[in-house]
């Protein structure tokens, strides 16, 4: 990852001071840190136990930081989990795994169940563990912003969010937001995503095998119908940073103006998170030729081919997790849920090219107010890294112009990009009901 930024320093500064506080932590450990929030997908966490922070307003730039509060990492075989009493992609952790040591050094973070043979098991909480980790990283931070140190990112913020804490760091005229997530690391690949890897996928070749499963997370979060102080659910941010590199620059920016357009949209009632979204990307890149996602000025017709993925994907109420197909990430949806999410995503799909620029505004937007935070709070502004210019994940308005080529050489009609595995040489486009 490089040398670290200031900002960076004091949160995984944090981190360590948090294991000398106690020793839970691991001594030796190793963190993740992730370019973009909980909030925008980065992991697959409840959006809705986060807070509402405003890009602009309350920061410039954020990041997910992954903290390990236990590893698993002395194993060659495939890791089985206790998925007895969970959903699909959730599993319990029983501390038998580990050595007594720890399951004495955690015993106040877990549930514990009694057996009839007498015999008791502690089961890691992911709510006690965020508990314990908040009220601990709170200490440390007042001792940072009790003595500031020259040069030092400032502490403005410390925010629990349901097993998330949120952290807000002013550098330089600048506010940082970082998401920080006790998680559990495994080495190796989970049992139940074993069949995952005698798939075809699109990485072949491209990457190892051996990057892709080079380890695993628990992360703290429950099901919609498990037990919050018990359950975690997987996940694969280690294996999607490295897929990331396999992704063409044109499907990444179509994946960024599509999140940009829907993600608010329908935020409400619950359906659809930013995950949902990277996972249909994933499934594309896999059902896809590679030669017709390499094409450099196809991110128009990949925005309309995403919008028309999540649309199928709501009215049958089916999105597999990438790792773990058999799950079905929107099964728990009710028909009324599904119904007005598809009746807002079929106004996006008749006019995309206006919503995209109505998303783009709103960047700005806040793109100019943070500049003029930073005019008032300093007379040396340091310029935001999301200026209009710079950031290359923010969605363009020149895909805003292909996409309203598209729509207006056809007026008054329906409108799709028809994906032809077997011709590629050109972009076939549904126009009502019929093929061109």
């Amino acid at each position: 990852m490089g040398k670290l930024a200031p900002a960076e320093e004091v949160t995984c500064y944090s981190s360590r001071m948090v294991q000398k506080l106690d020793q839970k932590l691991p001594v030796a450990n190793e963190y993740l840190l992730l370019s973009g929030g909980v909030r925008e997908g980065v992991v697959d966490l409840d959006l809705d136990e986060l807070n509402v922070y405003a890009r602009g307003t309350d920061y410039d730039m954020d990041f997910t930081l992954l903290v390990p509060a236990l590893k698993l990492h002395d194993r060659n075989q495939p890791v089985t989990l206790d998925m007895r009493h969970s959903a699909l992609c959730h599993s319990w952790l029983s501390l038998r795994l580990f050595d007594e040591g720890t399951i004495t050094k955690w015993k106040d973070c877990c549930t514990i169940v009694d057996h009839i043979n007498g015999a008791t098991n502690y089961f890691f909480s992911p709510t006690k563990v965020a508990d314990w980790f908040y009220d601990s990283i709170s200490i440390v931070l007042s001792e940072i912003q009790k003595k500031p140190q020259r040069g030092m990112p400032k502490v403005e913020k410390v925010e629990k969010n349901g097993t998330i804490i949120s952290i807000i760091l002013g550098v330089g005229s600048s506010r940082m937001l970082y998401d920080i997530v006790p998680v559990v690391s495994f080495k190796g690949w989970p049992a139940v995503a074993q069949s995952w890897l005698m798939e075809n996928h699109f990485w072949d070749g491209k990457i190892t095998e051996e990057e892709v499963i080079s380890g695993f997370y628990l992360v703290p979060a429950c099901s919609y119908k498990g037990k919050k102080d018990n359950e975690w659910r997987l996940s694969f941010a280690r294996s999607e940073v490295q897929l990331k590199k396999c992704i063409s620059s044109s499907l990444m920016q179509a994946y960024q103006a599509c999140k940009a357009i829907i993600i608010k949209l329908l935020s409400r009632p619950k359906a659809i998170s930013p995950y949902h979204l990277r996972s249909m990307m994933l499934w594309a890149c896999d059902r896809l030729p590679a030669n017709y996602l390499a094409q450099e000025d196809y991110a128009a017709h990949f925005l309309l081919g995403l919008i028309d993925d999540l649309q199928h994907c709501l009215v049958n109420k089916m999105c597999p997790n990438y790792f773990i197909p058999q799950c079905n990430m929107l099964e728990h949806l009710s028909e009324e849920t599904v119904m007005l999410h598809a009746r807002k995503l079929s106004s996006v799909r008749s006019d995309p090219a206006e919503h995209l620029r109505t998303a783009i505004e709103h960047v700005k937007a806040a793109n100019r107010l943070t500049l003029e935070l930073q005019r008032r709070g300093s007379t040396t502004s340091i310029p935001s890294p999301q200026s209009d210019g710079g950031d290359p994940n923010q969605p363009d308005d020149r895909l805003a112009k292909k996409l309203q080529q598209l729509v207006t050489e056809n007026p008054g009609k329906s409108i799709s990009v028809f994906i032809n595995p077997d011709d590629v040489t050109r972009p076939h486009f549904r126009i009502d009901d019929k093929f061109f």
